[in-house]
C-alpha cells in the first residue's frame, strides 16, 4: 500500500508534460491531414514534390489538367511525363536544386520573372502527351522550409493561359500582317532589314532584297475596278510569298502595288534568278489587263540589288536605295523585267539607251513612273 501523499511509480509515469506532447503530435497530425485534404480539393492545379522530386501529392485539378492520374505519379520522379515528352525539369525540380541559373536553358522562349527568395515563376508552352494538345501554362513554384529552415517540400501551382496567349499571338500577328494580303506589312519589313542588316555585318554575308512593281497598276484599276484590283495584287502576292521559302526570307507588301522581299545570304546572281522566276509565274497567271497604254497581261518590273554590309554603311539605306534605283530603271527600261542594281549601266548600254540616261541615286518620296 502506497502512503498517502507519496505519488506511486504508476501514477507518475503520466506526467503533464507527456501528455502535452502527444496532444501535440496529435494536433500536428490532424492539421497536416487537413493541409492535404484541403489541397486535394483545390481548383487550381497544384502537385508537391520531397527534397528528393519525388510527387507527394497531385491534386484533382491537376489531374483534370494534365490527364495524368495522381496513381501514376505518387512517389515517383515522373511528374515531366504530364508536361513534355522528353525528359526534363519542371519549375519545382529548380527549386528543389536551387537552381536559378538554369531557368533561361528550359525556359529562355518566354523569360522567368526570376527567383526572389520565395521560389520561381515562368510561363511556357507544354506539350501535354497524355492530351496530346500543347498548353501555354503560368507556372508558380514555391519552396516549404521546417522550423530550422531545411527543405521539406515544393509546391508548384499551374495556370492554364493557353486562349489568352493565343488571342495576344493573333493579335500581334494581325498587327504585322497586310490586310489585303495577308504578307507581312512595312512596319514588319522595316523590322526585319535592320535585324537582317544587323546579322549581315557580324557575318560580313551579303543581304539582298527585291522590289516587285505591277505595271500599270492605276490603269489596271481604272479599267478593271478596284475589286479586280485587289483580286490581282492578292494574286501577285501569292507568286512573291511562295519565293520566300528559308526561315529567315521575308515577303512584304511595300505599300500600294509594291512588294519586297529580302533574302538573306544570298549575292545578286541569285537573287535575279528568283526576281525572274516571281516575274515568269505572274506571267503564267495571264492576267487580263488590256487598259489603253498597256499589255494583254498584267507584268512585273523587279529591283534587285544585294550588298555585304560595311563600317562606312551605317544603315541598310544603300541597299534600299540600289534596289529602288534598279526597279526605276526596269521602268525606264520598258517594264516588264528585272534589273539588277550591280548592272544598271550595262543593261543601258546593251540597249542602247545611253541617251536616256542612267538616273541618279533615287529617293524613295519622288515620284515614279508606274
Amino acid at each position: 500500500m502506497t502512503k498517502p501523499g507519496k505519488p506511486s511509480s504508476k501514477s507518475s509515469s503520466k506526467s503533464p508534460g507527456k501528455a502535452s506532447r502527444k496532444t501535440g503530435v496529435k494536433t500536428v497530425d490532424v492539421a497536416d491531414s487537413y493541409a492535404v485534404r484541403l489541397m486535394q480539393h483545390l481548383v487550381v492545379p497544384t502537385f508537391v514534390i520531397d527534397p528528393k522530386r519525388r510527387v507527394v501529392i497531385w491534386n484533382r485539378a491537376c489531374e483534370r489538367l494534365t490527364g495524368l492520374a495522381a496513381s501514376e505519379v505518387i512517389g515517383t520522379s515522373k511528374h515531366w511525363q504530364a508536361f513534355y515528352e522528353t525528359k526534363r525539369p519542371c519549375l519545382a525540380d529548380l527549386v528543389a536544386l536551387d537552381r536559378p541559373e538554369q531557368l533561361p536553358e528550359f525556359y529562355s522562349e518566354y523569360a522567368a520573372r526570376g527567383h526572389n527568395g520565395l521560389g520561381f515563376s515562368a510561363e511556357n508552352w507544354c506539350t501535354m502527351p497524355k492530351l496530346g494538345s500543347q498548353l501555354y501554362l503560368a507556372i508558380d513554384a514555391g519552396p516549404i522550409h521546417d522550423e530550422a529552415g531545411h527543405l521539406i517540400a515544393v509546391v508548384e501551382t499551374l495556370r492554364d493561359l493557353t486562349d489568352q496567349k493565343r488571342a495576344e499571338m493573333a493579335l500581334k500577328e494581325l498587327a504585322a500582317k497586310d490586310g489585303l494580303t495577308g504578307l507581312s506589312n512595312r512596319r514588319s519589313f522595316d523590322q526585319m532589314l535592320m535585324s537582317e542588316w544587323a546579322r549581315a555585318h557580324r557575318t560580313q554575308k551579303p543581304l539582298a532584297l527585291l522590289f516587285v512593281d505591277v505595271d500599270h497598276f492605276k490603269l489596271f484599276n481604272d479599267h478593271h475596278g478596284h475589286q479586280t484590283g485587289d483580286e490581282c495584287l492578292r494574286a501577285v502576292a501569292s507568286v512573291v510569298s511562295r519565293h520566300a521559302v528559308r526561315p529567315l526570307d521575308l515577303a512584304s507588301r511595300y505599300g500600294g502595288e509594291e512588294f519586297a522581299l529580302i533574302l538573306p545570304d544570298m549575292d545578286c546572281d541569285s537573287a535575279c534568278v528568283i526576281a525572274e522566276e516571281i516575274r515568269g509565274a505572274v506571267m503564267a497567271l495571264a492576267i487580263a489587263h488590256g487598259a489603253t497604254g498597256a499589255g494583254d497581261h498584267v507584268t512585273l518590273s523587279v529591283g534587285v540589288a544585294s550588298h555585304i554590309p560595311g563600317g562606312a554603311d551605317g544603315g541598310p539605306d544603300r541597299l534600299l536605295g540600289a534596289a529602288d534605283e534598279a526597279l526605276y530603271v526596269a521602268k525606264r527600261l520598258g517594264r516588264n523585267r528585272v534589273i539588277c542594281a550591280e548592272r544598271v549601266l550595262a543593261e543601258f548600254a546593251a540597249l542602247g539607251r545611253q541617251a536616256a540616261g542612267v538616273p541618279a541615286p533615287f529617293q524613295r518620296k519622288s515620284a515614279r513612273a508606274r
